[in-house]
């Protein structure tokens, strides 16, 4: 039988198989493009439902409806049950997990299983203990084949489908919830690590959604005079538009409203969707640079890598290159239910006590998705512009050394084993293909990049010209080098660029 890998994000509970060969997301009839399971639960007055169902009822009976039990996974009572008698958080999250692995194995029996839980979930080991063993004891009720857990971030990356990412830069990947926004920083050295985490408890798609449901019927009733909030199954109908529309990535959308006496119609725009979104947009990306900021991994940057929900927020991708983050990565969907597949495909059978689950925010590199192509990585920082011209560099300084620049022609920085005038420390001596050219034409120096050789802050155009002041960073996983161009003696003048 095949490993099964479970997604535990409210936005959309997704579930993934592994045989060995191939990963392959789980579908169903009603779901034909994988199994996607948002967070809801609703109690009618004697019954519950859960998932798409109950979604569908939320704008019809509001009060009826909770979508709080997952991020709130606690014994305490949530506002949905008999009078006087509410359910628990953890009494809604057993059944809606009942409900959602029948579905997922109804034609997918496995003999392992490996939960890829939210990073809040494992932030502190309070709330490890906690949420974890209250996950444990959904297991065991419902005696899941259970062999691990691991952080969804990290199994996000480990997905086999997945193009990769450069192992030389830490990734910062963004996820969107339900009621907030993740924000988990993973680097890839000894082991593919999860290093830094933030939870943003006010950027949920939940209330995104209702935003722009509400804008859009505002619009909508502009343009037909007709109010979509006269009727909740109509308000029902209108949110299922928006969120169709929401996660199409369609430049537009046609709304329409049938009532008994006439339709009506209104086409909305990919940019209407990019400006109501903005506000939100703005405030994750503000969260995503502090994020950053504080942490020590991104001295040089880093990726982004975008979860599917993350990715699909309107203008996100855009704003996000706008404030300097040139490298962005799109997860494919249930990329960290296909994670957690491959991971559990390699371990051992389940462990026969539900205590030994090994929970990890940490793994080893062999399961990430690396770019092979991307073992070593450059970034130029040119010197604040003083309104002078600055000289050009005469030598290049590196651990306190200086190095001189050929006067005319070609200098080459790289590994200690080449014919090179920089030489690199010897912690570089394993990386191949790591040569930096330099070409003096007259009084200016020019740093030569291309696809070959690809530096962050380098002209596109493949000449870039160097001025004393200058500094060049080179890393790759296992070695850090900073490299400050400084003009000696009586330095020749830069010239005009």
């Amino acid at each position: 039988m095949a490993t099964l890998g479970i997604e535990l994000c409210d936005a959309a509970f997704r579930a993934a198989t592994f045989d060995g060969q191939e990963v392959k997301l789980i579908a169903t009839p009603e779901q034909p493009a994988g199994l996607a399971w948002p967070g809801f639960a609703y109690f009618d007055g004697q019954k519950f439902a859960y998932g798409p169902a109950a979604e569908d009822l939320w704008f019809v009976h509001p009060r009826r409806v909770a979508h709080t039990f997952w991020s709130r996974l606690a014994q305490e009572p949530s506002t949905l049950g008999p009078s006087g008698k509410p359910a628990p958080f953890s009494q809604l999250a057993f059944h809606f997990f009942q409900d959602f692995y029948r579905h997922a194995t109804r034609h997918h029996p496995a003999d392992k299983v490996v939960l890829a839980v939210p990073g809040a979930y494992l932030k502190d080991p309070a709330t490890e203990e906690e949420k974890i063993g209250l996950l444990l004891g959904i297991a065991g009720e419902l005696k899941l084949p259970l062999s691990g857990v691991v952080d969804l971030a990290c199994a996000a990356l480990c997905d086999p489908r997945s193009s990769g990412f450069n192992p030389t830069r830490p990734v910062l990947a963004v996820d969107l919830h339900l009621d907030g926004a993740d924000l988990t920083l993973v680097t890839a050295h000894e082991h593919i690590a999860r290093q830094a985490f933030m939870h943003l408890p006010q950027l949920g798609g939940a209330q995104l959604l209702k935003h722009l449901t509400t804008t859009l019927g505002n619009r909508f009733l502009r343009q037909t005079a007709f109010d979509i909030l006269e009727d909740g199954r109509i308000e029902q109908l209108f949110f299922r538009q928006t969120k169709d529309f929401f996660l199409s990535g369609a430049t537009e959308h046609r709304f329409q409203i049938n009532t008994a006496n006439r339709t009506y119609e209104m086409i909305a725009k990919r940019d209407q969707l990019v400006g109501d979104a903005q506000a939100f947009v703005h405030a994750l990306v503000q969260n995503v640079q502090a994020f950053e900021r504080n942490t020590p991994h991104c001295a040089m940057g880093c990726t982004i890598a975008l979860m599917d929900r993350a990715a699909q927020l309107p203008g996100l991708e855009a704003r996000l290159r706008a404030a300097g983050y040139p490298t962005i990565i799109r997860l494919a969907p249930g990329a960290a239910a296909s994670g957690a597949a491959h991971i559990g495909a390699s371990q051992k059978n389940p462990p026969p006590a539900l205590s030994e689950v090994p929970v990890e925010t940490a793994l080893p590199l062999t399961f990430a998705r690396l770019n092979a192509g991307t073992n070593w990585e450059a970034r130029l920082q040119k010197v604040r512009a003083s309104g002078d011209p600055r000289p050009s560099p005469t030598h290049v300084v590196l651990e306190g050394i200086g190095h001189p620049l050929a006067p005319l022609g070609r200098s080459v920085i790289g590994t200690a084993q080449g014919n090179v005038d920089v030489p690199l420390p010897d912690t570089f001596n394993q990386t191949e293909g790591l040569s930096i050219q330099l070409v003096r034409e007259g009084p200016r120096l020019w740093l030569i990049s291309n696809q070959t050789t690809p530096i962050d802050g380098a002209n596109s155009g493949g000449r870039t010209l160097i001025e004393a002041g200058d500094r060049l960073t080179l890393q790759t996983r296992s070695a850090l080098a900073e490299l400050s161009f400084v003009a000696c003696g009586a330095p020749r003048p830069a010239g005009p660029a």
